[in-house]
């Protein structure tokens, strides 16, 4: 099975833990993967140089959102996702279509003015997009966003479904409804021929679904880089 895999939330405050699983994976053979950079936290110069040599030993970076925190609710919908999903991260659903847009453009010219590799992939907090203006695609710096669904590839507007699995089992009830929700979206995975997302986030490790995560991790995959999915 094809599968790609990503880190999600690298932030000053999370480094220590990202780099433990990047042991963990490469203990595994597993090749150097995707990061999911929030820019907008306290980078420190030292909190930056680590970050510069992850890219150089082959890490691709991508841009997570800016501040992975929300202002405010955007409304009732977003309210319901929080509740959900996502809780206090989805900082898109709390925008409206122009500020969406210059947040994206924002976190990739972030990369740019610290000399780091310019990011072609966008993952929005929670994978929540939201909203866009009519012409937002056409306007944005990125070749790839990712979104629940799939991979949105910006040049031509087309979402490539590609099924996902998640292991942030921080209560009992998240738990459960992980191992079904994984369940199914890996016989997606086998039955359609598709690469599987794997999103990690840095506490994994020590929640209800690291015994699945581990496995996985173990298994036979094909671990393929996010331009090559689609």
């Amino acid at each position: 099975m094809r599968a790609l895999l990503s880190i999600h939330d690298v932030m000053p405050e999370t480094l220590e833990r990202v780099e433990a699983i990047l042991d963990f994976c490469a203990r595994q053979g597993i090749p150097p993967l995707t990061l999911l950079v929030v820019p907008g936290r306290d980078w420190q110069p030292a909190a930056l140089a680590r970050l510069h040599e992850l890219a150089e030993r082959g890490h691709t970076l991508a841009a997570h959102g800016w501040h992975h925190r929300i202002p405010r609710f955007g409304g009732l919908y977003h309210r319901l996702h929080a509740a959900v999903i996502s809780r206090n991260v989805a900082e898109h659903l709390a925008l409206d279509p122009e500020d969406v847009l210059a947040l994206m453009q924002r976190s990739h010219q972030w990369f740019i003015d610290h000399g780091l590799p310019a990011p072609s992939l966008y993952v929005p907090p929670a994978w929540a997009l939201g909203r866009l203006p009519a012409d937002g695609l056409e306007r944005l710096p990125y070749r790839q966003i990712e979104v629940t669904r799939g991979l949105l590839e910006v040049a031509t507007g087309r979402l490539h479904p590609l099924p996902l699995v998640g292991f942030e089992a921080d209560t009992p009830t998240r738990a459960l409804a992980l191992r079904t929700f994984n369940a199914v979206q890996r016989r997606r995975a086998r039955h359609g021929r598709r690469p599987l997302r794997i999103g990690i986030h840095p506490d994994d490790f020590q929640l209800g679904l690291a015994d699945s995560l581990e496995r996985l991790l173990q298994s036979p995959l094909e671990f393929i880089p996010y331009r090559a999915a689609i």
